[in-house]
């Protein structure tokens, strides 16, 4: 007896079906490369965001801790000049403290000086400015602020509360009191954002 047997032909995959997988596969991958390089993009802004952030926070630290063991705080406000800070003087609103430094001695030529005032870097911008080689030698001053950075002149200020040693202070227990505001912008990449500092400060030296 013969037998007979039938051979199957053999199939595959037509052209259009395979450029169809091809198709759908490079969708999947862009689409996948897209988001992650997108995510990419927004750790790296979120970092350096973050950086100037924390420059911000340093710049805040860095006021907060010469005043506090600081001494002999004046408040230069309206058309007061910093050549005119060898005295204490409370007074709210601000735009320049100036003070003894922990080791210097008492003499107003040696202060220490923080104040917001005009960018000369950015037309038309404000930033925070430090003096450590007193008042007079203004050439000394330098900027604290990030150029991302600008301070709002008009909502920003330093607040001194019983500077002037008793009875000229407030009360006979007041300790020299500073309050640091600090509101502005951060322009980084086009994309602006809005800040706002604030911090409190007590004199570590007893002046009661």
């Amino acid at each position: 007896m013969k037998k007979y047997f039938i051979q199957k032909k053999k199939s595959g995959y037509t052209i259009i079906e395979t450029m169809i997988a091809i198709s759908l596969f490079i969708v999947i991958v862009m689409a996948g490369m897209g988001a992650l390089l997108n995510a990419n993009l927004l750790h790296k802004k979120s970092q350096s965001m973050r950086s100037i952030i924390d420059n911000l926070n340093f710049v805040m630290e860095d006021m907060s801790k010469n005043l506090r063991t600081g001494y002999s705080y004046y408040c230069i406000i309206g058309s007061d000049t910093l050549a005119n800070v060898n005295t204490t003087k409370s007074g709210q609103n601000c735009w320049g403290i100036a003070f003894e430094y922990q080791d210097g001695t008492a003499d107003p030529n040696d202060q220490w000086v923080y104040y917001i005032g005009p960018d000369t870097s950015i037309p038309d911008s404000m930033a925070i400015w430090k003096s450590t080689a007193g008042p007079y030698t203004t050439s000394s001053f330098i900027k604290l602020t990030p150029n991302e950075v600008v301070i709002d002149a008009a909502k920003s200020s330093f607040s001194i509360i019983g500077a002037e040693p008793p009875p000229e202070s407030p009360g006979p227990d007041q300790q020299p009191f500073v309050t640091i505001k600090l509101v502005g912008s951060i322009t980084y990449n086009n994309v602006v954002s809005p800040f706002i500092l604030q911090t409190s400060v007590s004199q570590r030296q007893i002046d009661i």
